[in-house]
């Protein structure tokens, strides 16, 4: 089974993927936007926008993840924000059309959520503190959150009132998955969360 998870940017893909990794023996995330990152730095400064758009990114995480799907035992995780249909078909639903048990959750929140979720990670720490206008996860923030309420891209968790665990229980049920019980305390689900943050910055 995979679980790809949607979301706008600073939505919580990834520290949801990686609490259900946690808890879910066997399990392992496969992040698409790993070689998206390396599509991107091959080329030129002028000639980088969105890698989505190139065939390459496409055609390469249905591979892999069909590979890892075909080959190995346990549910995949994949966080990755997509927002265009035609990406879309081209990822999520060929992976379908493979024969994959493809599971797909976007997670939503209202803007405010996500501005507050992006501040406390860090992005835009110029200035003291406050988010750049010219980051693009902020310049795409209303685009995401627009295209992603659409029903292609159902089924939709709105996370305002909910923490990463809760979310990861509620993808795990709707999935009919079973995730271990979460004993972990407040400080130490932050300093793992934050680790996970860390391990994720992208740096050019």
């Amino acid at each position: 089974m995979l679980l790809w998870i949607n979301g706008p940017f600073g939505g919580g893909k990834t520290q949801t993927a990686h609490e259900i990794r946690r808890r879910l023996p066997g399990s392992v995330v496969c992040d698409p936007e790993q070689p998206g990152f390396g599509l991107h730095r091959m080329l030129p400064r002028e000639l980088r926008g969105d890698f989505q758009d190139l065939k390459a990114w496409r055609q390469g995480v249905v591979e892999v993840l069909d590979l890892t799907l075909t080959r190995r035992e346990g549910v995949v995780i994949a966080p990755m924000t997509v927002t265009d249909p035609g990406h879309f078909a081209e990822t999520v639903g060929r992976l379908r059309e493979l024969g994959h048990d493809v599971r797909h959750f976007t997670l939503l929140a209202e803007r405010e959520t996500v501005l507050r979720r992006l501040r406390e990670r860090g992005l835009g720490h110029l200035a003291g503190g406050g988010l750049r206008r010219e980051s693009w996860a902020v310049e795409r923030l209303d685009h995401c959150l627009e295209r992603l309420a659409g029903p292609e891209f159902a089924e939709h968790l709105w996370t305002d009132h909910s923490t990463v665990p809760k979310t990861a229980d509620r993808i795990a049920v709707l999935a009919g998955l079973t995730l271990r019980p979460n004993r972990e305390g407040r400080l130490r689900t932050r300093l793992r969360q934050a680790a996970v943050g860390v391990r994720h910055i992208r740096l050019g």
